[in-house]
C-alpha cells in the first residue's frame, strides 16, 4: 500500500511539475508607475491571462529589469520578453520611427495616432530597423500633443522662450531650439529633480505624464496650445520569444492588440484628460495661448526644416525616408482614423 501510494505522488508531482513547465510567463519592463500610460500592457496582460486560462501571463514590472533607456537592449539580448520605450531616448537605435515624432505632423486624436502609428510598424523597413535589436513592434502608447509647464516669468510670445532651458525630447527638442530654447535630453524619471534644482525652467509632456512625475507641483504656467508634436514610445517583443510561443499563445497575444489599444484610449480621454483642467486650476497654475500668428510662425520655422533635415539623414542612412514621411504625411491629410 506505501508502494502505492508513494507511486501515486510521485505520478501526481510529475504532472503538476509538467503542467507548470507549460505555463508560458513573460517579464515585462515599464518605468516609472502604472498610470494612463501603461494602461494598455496592463490590459494586455489581463486579457491574455483570461484567454488562456491563466497559462500564458505577464510579470510587469515598473523598473525592476531595466532602466528606460536600456530596455531596447535587454530586448535584444532576451533579458525580458516585452517592454517599453520612447523613441526620442536613443533616436539612433531607432531610426525609421523617429518620423512620428517630427514637429507639426498634424495628427489630431490619439485614434489617429495609433492608426499611423499601427502603419509605420508594419512597414517593412522598419520592421528591418528594429529587427536588428530582435525586436518586433507589436503597439504603440498613442500620446496627445505636448505642451510644456514651466517655472518663472510666463513666456507669451515665441521671443520669451530665447535662452530658455527646457526638457524636450526628439522632434520637439528641434522645434524648440528654433525658436531659441536650450533643449535637454532626459528621461520622464530625471525630470522632476532637474526641474525642481533649476536644470530646467520647463518640461515638455502630455499631460499624464505631468501629472504622474509631479511636474505641475512647483510648476508656475502651461501652455495650452504650443503643441510642437509628440513622442512616439512603442511596446515591442522579442522576436524570438514571440516565435517561440504556440499558436494558441500568440494568437491570444496578438487578437488582443485592438481591444488593448482600445481600453487604453478610453481611459486617457475619460480619466485622465477629464483630470488634467482640475489639476491645473487646484494649483492655480496660468494657462497661456498663443496667438495664431505666433503658433503660425512657430511651424514655419520648425516643421519644414525639421522634416527636411529628417529626410536626407535618413536617406543617407539606406532607409526610404521619403516613403516613411508621405506614408505619414498622407495618412494626416486623409484623416485617416
Amino acid at each position: 500500500m506505501n508502494k502505492l501510494l508513494g507511486r501515486t505522488a510521485v505520478a501526481a508531482l510529475a504532472i503538476a511539475f509538467a503542467g507548470e513547465a507549460l505555463a508560458t510567463e513573460w517579464n515585462v519592463s515599464l518605468w516609472g508607475k502604472r498610470r494612463a500610460f501603461t494602461e494598455h500592457v496592463e490590459k494586455l496582460a489581463e486579457l491574455v491571462s483570461e484567454k488562456t486560462n491563466g497559462e500564458f501571463t505577464m510579470n510587469i514590472s515598473y523598473g525592476g529589469l531595466s532602466n528606460n533607456r536600456e530596455n531596447l537592449d535587454g530586448i535584444s539580448i532576451g533579458a525580458f520578453e516585452m517592454a517599453q520605450f520612447c523613441a526620442g531616448y536613443h533616436r539612433d537605435k531607432n531610426p525609421s520611427i523617429t518620423v512620428m515624432e517630427l514637429p507639426f505632423l498634424g495628427v489630431s486624436s490619439l485614434e489617429q495616432e495609433r492608426d499611423i502609428s499601427m502603419a509605420v510598424y508594419q512597414h517593412p523597413a522598419v520592421a528591418e530597423d528594429l529587427a536588428r535589436w530582435n525586436a518586433t513592434l507589436l503597439m504603440p502608447s498613442p500620446l496627445p500633443q505636448y505642451n510644456l509647464v514651466g517655472v518663472g516669468d510666463a513666456p507669451t510670445t515665441l521671443a520669451d522662450f530665447e535662452g530658455m532651458s527646457v526638457r524636450a525630447t526628439g522632434g520637439i527638442g528641434e522645434a524648440m531650439a528654433t525658436v531659441g530654447a536650450v533643449p535637454t535630453s532626459m528621461t520622464a524619471t530625471e525630470v522632476r529633480q532637474a526641474m525642481d534644482s533649476g536644470v530646467v525652467k520647463a518640461v515638455s509632456f502630455a499631460p499624464h505624464a505631468h501629472m504622474s512625475f509631479g511636474t505641475i507641483e512647483n510648476a508656475e504656467w502651461w501652455t495650452t496650445n504650443l503643441n510642437p508634436g509628440t513622442v512616439n514610445c512603442p511596446v515591442v517583443v522579442n522576436t524570438d520569444a514571440l516565435e517561440s510561443l504556440s499558436d494558441a499563445e500568440r494568437e491570444a497575444l496578438m487578437s488582443s492588440v485592438d481591444a488593448a489599444l482600445e481600453h487604453y484610449i478610453t481611459y486617457y480621454n475619460d480619466q485622465t484628460m477629464a483630470a488634467w483642467g482640475p489639476a491645473l486650476e487646484e494649483r492655480g497654475i496660468e494657462q497661456i495661448e498663443f496667438s495664431a500668428d505666433e503658433i503660425a510662425a512657430f511651424k514655419k520655422a520648425a516643421a519644414a526644416p525639421a522634416a527636411e533635415a529628417w529626410i536626407e539623414e535618413m536617406n543617407g542612412r539606406g532607409m526610404p525616408a521619403q516613403e516613411l514621411y508621405d506614408l505619414v504625411t498622407g495618412m494626416v491629410a486623409d484623416g485617416n482614423m
